[in-house]
């Protein structure tokens, strides 16, 4: 079992560079995964203007993911915000080595990412808008 972490391919670096400044005003996701093979962070799928709920959908079952999100939150007096999180998704029945590779590289990715907002899911169902906008309050 290695416990070297995953590199993160520079096909990320440059995505998480031109995610971070988009101009978008709806919400929008990178969706990352590790090749196992490379031991590489790799780009997924990137979604834009996609509710959570879509987004929810779009995620393996059984395979840890790193989601990177711009959501559009509208607060109560009427401002609207685009927080940036790092939803760390580890499904319960992924498999251990998969995990622990996940969990391994997961700071390297949040720092290359430089974000703060870091929410970890383990259930898909739990990954709702209530769940999202109670974590960002």
């Amino acid at each position: 079992m290695a416990d070297k972490l995953c590199d993160i391919s520079p096909e990320v670096r440059e995505e998480l560079k031109k995610f971070r400044f988009r101009k978008s005003t709806n919400n929008s996701a990178l969706v990352l995964k590790i090749d196992r093979e490379k031991q590489l962070v790799v780009l997924d799928e990137f979604f834009d203007d996609v509710s959570v709920e879509e987004l929810q959908e779009q995620l393996p079952g059984h395979q840890p993911r790193y989601v990177i999100l711009s959501y559009r939150m509208q607060h109560d007096d009427q401002r609207v915000s685009y927080p940036m999180c790092f939803i760390f998704y580890t499904p319960r029945d992924s498999q251990m080595e998969l995990q622990m590779m996940y969990a391994g590289t997961k700071m390297a990715l949040q720092r290359e990412a430089e974000l703060t907002r870091v929410y970890e899911v383990r259930e898909l169902d739990d990954f709702t808008e209530e769940w999202l906008r109670e974590k960002l309050k």
